[in-house]
């Protein structure tokens, strides 16, 4: 699993308080334990930055490139700033998250991809906003954003294409068509483009408690339709745990057991079957009600863990 380490986001306190101080120490050493965690690039979201963009991307950048040699993955809407940072970089070949299917966006954002040799993830998003379905999320991909590549003589596989997660709370219709969309994406052009996604996206406004499990089993599933590379969170021990287990088809323990019976069932097109839950292991049990959660088979509540009943 190729890891995009998402901690240098603008949206935790710490990160806001760092880039107001300019806290090279703060970013370098996040920088550095993410990449020894094993991400193999790290996101940069500073979100629109709009009045202090032209010094704050280049000053991340060369912080961040002094204790690294990582792709940054630059995560902003603010298309200006995106290219002062790429204009900075020194070291890897940087990647640019994002464009949508959106016209302005999309006529800008791959011109920068162009024209400063970066890859460039894009979002199966229009101007209607996000499609529910498998099938709407493909057609964007298929009808606008490869024919956008294709026009300016971009390698297709320097596209990455995020077919968006979302929050299982309040959005639970759309996580079982994240699988759809994944799988039928790795065969909607030859050669096919890459697939990333933002996993922690799946558990965003859930309780803190319940995040990892849902972030964990949802990992299994997206590997099972063939994802091979995630925005994620490295230090999140239980993740890299979960990653390893289906990678390395360790089936030493219960938990691995089940796990890799959800990520096979999901490879060969099934439904998971609760003949694989050992009842009495709370572990288990708590798996499968995340995967009955995440397939959108029992609606999701904050307490779903908390309830006794086990759909099987």
């Amino acid at each position: 699993m190729y890891i995009i380490g998402e901690n240098i986001h603008i949206i935790s306190q710490s990160v806001k308080d760092a880039l107001r101080e300019r806290d090279a120490k703060f970013f370098q050493d996040l920088a550095v334990r993410q990449v020894d965690a094993g991400a193999q690039a790290l996101d940069l979201n500073l979100g629109p930055r709009k009045k202090d963009w032209e010094e704050v991307f280049p000053w991340l950048v060369k912080t961040v490139e002094d204790v690294v040699d990582v792709p940054l993955s630059f995560d902003s809407t603010n298309i200006l700033g995106i290219e002062a940072g790429l204009k900075t970089v020194t070291k890897a070949r940087p990647i640019i998250n994002s464009t949508s299917a959106e016209p302005e966006r999309l006529e800008k954002v791959p011109l920068l991809a162009k024209q400063y040799d970066a890859r460039l993830i894009a979002l199966t998003m229009g101007k209607s906003g996000i499609p529910v379905s498998a099938d709407e999320r493909v057609t964007i991909a298929l009808e606008a954003l490869i024919p956008r590549i294709l026009e300016l003589d971009i390698d297709i596989q320097d596209l990455i294409i995020d077919p968006l997660v979302l929050t299982v709370s309040g959005c639970q219709e759309y996580c079982p068509e994240l699988l759809e969309a994944i799988r039928t994406l790795q065969y909607a052009w030859d050669p096919p483009p890459a697939i990333s996604i933002g996993l922690s996206n799946v558990s965003n406004a859930v309780p803190n408690e319940n995040r990892a499990i849902i972030n964990q089993v949802y990992c299994v599933m997206v590997m099972g339709a063939g994802l091979q590379m995630m925005i994620a969170d490295p230090l999140d021990e239980g993740l890299k745990e979960t990653i390893r287990i289906v990678e390395e088809k360790d089936g030493s323990t219960p938990v691995g057991r089940l796990y890799l019976s959800i990520h096979d069932a999901v490879a060969n097109m099934e439904e998971p079957s609760a003949a694989a839950v050992d009842v009495d292991d709370p572990e288990q049990v708590a798996i499968w009600k995340t995967v009955q959660i995440l397939l959108n088979k029992v609606i999701y509540a904050d307490s779903y863990l908390q309830q006794e009943s086990m759909a099987l």
